[in-house]
């Protein structure tokens, strides 16, 4: 089982008090190390592998009804930010990181060599929606939409006026489907 604890320190010593009721009643036992702590009870135990070395001459631990209450000497009076030394934690597996964004801007760069004609120009017209600002995505939904297709414009103060008429390419009629 896992065991509660906390700590404080002063400029001479750390205090760890460590929650554990009837502890002389669960055959507690103490070792103290200059960097380390192991702490057993019936179904318990505690290691601790502290952040500074302790003199363990000035160290000692005492039980209560509810904790046992464990003093450790400091060995200079610097002020511990943690109890314990970080562990160090493996990596599961060392695979290599992919760079996503590398592979994604080599992913375009691809569709782009690929991409011909109407292709190239629908790719560019694509990159250019999925770049801009809503209110550019707005002003190219509208203009294409209510033009049929014949006009794709970014300025939404021009757009956003009035309805966008249909301007079909020089030398071609624009006639409606249902007429």
């Amino acid at each position: 089982m896992s065991v509660r604890y906390d700590w404080y320190q002063s400029d001479t010593k750390v205090v760890i008090t460590v929650l554990l009721k009837n502890a002389t009643e669960k055959n507690y036992a103490v070792n103290i190390e200059a960097e380390k702590i192991h702490m057993t009870a019936d179904g318990y135990e505690l290691v601790l592998q502290l952040l500074h070395p302790i003199v363990v001459d000035r160290s000692s631990h005492k039980a209560f009804p509810s904790k046992v209450e464990i003093t450790l000497g400091k060995e200079t009076g610097v002020r511990w930010e943690t109890l314990e030394q970080k562990k160090e934690v493996a990596p599961p597996s060392t695979r290599p990181v992919k760079n996503w964004d590398r592979l994604v801007s080599e992913e375009e760069k691809n569709d782009e060599k690929e991409a011909k004609g109407e292709a190239a120009l629908n790719q560019l017209f694509k990159k250019i929606y999925n770049s801009s600002t809503p209110e550019v995505q707005k002003a190219m939904n509208k203009s294409f939409s209510e033009s049929g297709g014949t006009v794709l414009s970014t300025n939404w103060n021009e757009v956003g006026k009035e309805k966008v008429d249909v301007k079909p390419p020089e030398g071609t009629e624009f006639r409606e489907w249902d007429k």
